[in-house]
């Protein structure tokens, strides 16, 4: 197939992906929200409730994060770095891993990372979210809304490799070969010309 016959099935895939994504609005539009508790993190500044996390705003995002230990789950994070500004104009940030808050705090000091972090450790958050499955922890977000005094879990989503949320998948498979084994590392040794 030539160049122009590709580009044309491909942008054919994604006007079908976007027909996809419209459906999904609108039956994310009909969830009947979650009733939650008002959970309790640790950080560094002692404890605070799931509450106070929303700030000025009615709109929460929480990243389930695995923690410092997963490749996978900083590069989602360093990609939320990049845009935070963006989603804080519209709704609340926060980033909740199991590591302690002075883990924490000095992992997102080494990556420059500027949102709220909190450390569920020792809560049910996790499991509760179903981020927490079989032992293991997963990733992912959780929106929550206040509404009448309670908090509501109104949607959310598990993040995996070629997921929505990281910018980099979607990159790497404009590429022939796509990710071609590529896998997140903490660093690179880039060599500049």
């Amino acid at each position: 197939m030539d160049y122009q016959q590709t580009s044309e099935r491909l942008n054919d895939y994604r006007r079908r992906i976007d027909d996809l994504r419209q459906e999904m609005r609108q039956v994310q539009a009909e969830v009947e929200p979650q009733a939650v508790k008002d959970y309790r993190f640790q950080t560094c500044e002692g404890e605070v409730a799931l509450s106070t996390l929303f700030g000025d705003k009615n709109t929460l995002f929480v990243i389930h994060n695995m923690g410092t230990g997963c490749n996978h789950c900083t590069l989602w994070a360093d990609g939320f770095n990049g845009v935070l500004h963006h989603l804080e104009d519209r709704a609340a940030f926060a980033f909740s891993s199991p590591d302690d808050p002075a883990t924490q705090a000095a992992f997102a000091a080494s990556r420059g990372w500027r949102f709220r972090m909190v450390s569920h450790r020792g809560s049910s958050f996790a499991d509760d979210m179903g981020y927490r499955r079989d032992g293991k922890w997963w990733p992912g977000v959780s929106v929550f809304k206040r509404a009448d005094g309670r908090i509501l879990r109104v949607s959310d989503a598990g993040f995996d490799e070629l997921d929505d949320f990281c910018a980099v998948w979607h990159l790497l498979d404009l590429l022939p070969e796509g990710k071609a084994g590529w896998a997140p590392k903490r660093s690179y040794d880039l060599v500049k010309a």
